[in-house]
């Protein structure tokens, strides 16, 4: 999965110490809760060598995984396992359902297009006997260093530009065929993301190529809205536009 996760590239790579990258197959089950204890320790060995630790990155839950940790809430692999299968013969409808039934409250509140929080929800209901919303304590976890934390924010207009320009060249690079490697395994979860899934109803016949190429441009504009949306729930984030490179290199240095 390289163009559609929009990896870096070998130059890019070879420009600084990069971790996480390849480490991973589709097939391979893998949470923000399995990303947090795994990022801490890599973050303690890298402050064995320096002071700073810049972690980047647009997937917001991964990144409160790190910066705020999470409530540590029971689990169970084979249910899960067994809630995906549910949800890919029966569609995740079924899965709402109960949630609606058995935890209004967070039904109101989650995106109902995420399957895994989804999920990820029912699997604590059933295991519990109580709703995800009351168990989900939301404390925040004491870290043994200080994070600064920055957002880069471009005009919307010049944000949606540069998203359109982007999708243009991962065709280009050949996004349709990677996504077309991946068809047989369509039902993982690391599939259903924006890029694939669009690509994936293009070879069902459910719509053209331009109709998929159009719809990609759209959902990962709504993407990068729901992103923006996200980080304004945290006032600890400093907001700069790229542009302000200087501004950004004068706030890391003061709170060194």
């Amino acid at each position: 999965m390289d163009i559609g996760t929009a990896k870096p590239t070998k130059e890019e790579l070879n420009a600084a110490p990069h971790y996480f990258i390849d480490t991973l197959e589709v097939e391979e089950e893998y949470t923000a809760g399995m990303f947090e204890q795994d990022a801490l320790q890599k973050i303690q060995e890298l402050f064995q060598d320096s002071d700073q630790v810049i972690m980047v990155g647009g997937s917001t839950l991964y990144i409160d995984a790190i910066t705020k940790g999470f409530d540590d809430l029971p689990k169970d692999l084979k249910l899960r396992n067994n809630l995906i299968e549910l949800s890919q013969a029966q569609g995740i409808e079924v899965l709402l359902e109960e949630l609606k039934e058995k935890d209004p409250e967070y039904f109101q509140e989650v995106d109902r297009s995420n399957a895994v929080r989804i999920q990820r929800a029912i699997e604590v209901i059933r295991l519990s006997g109580q709703k995800y919303s009351e168990l989900r304590k939301g404390i925040e976890k004491t870290r043994d260093f200080d994070i600064l934390k920055i957002v880069l924010d471009d005009e919307r207009e010049d944000l949606y530009e540069r998203i359109n320009a982007r999708v243009d060249q991962m065709i280009q690079e050949g996004l349709e065929e990677e996504a077309r490697s991946f068809y047989d395994k369509r039902g993982l979860t690391a599939l259903k993301t924006v890029g694939y899934q669009e690509f994936f109803d293009c070879f069902d016949g459910k719509t053209t190529r331009e109709e998929a190429i159009e719809l990609i441009k759209r959902n990962s504009r709504r993407y990068a809205k729901r992103q923006l949306t996200w980080f304004r729930r945290d006032p600890d984030y400093h907001w700069f536009s790229p542009q302000q490179f200087s501004a950004v290199y004068e706030l890391i240095q003061s709170q060194i």
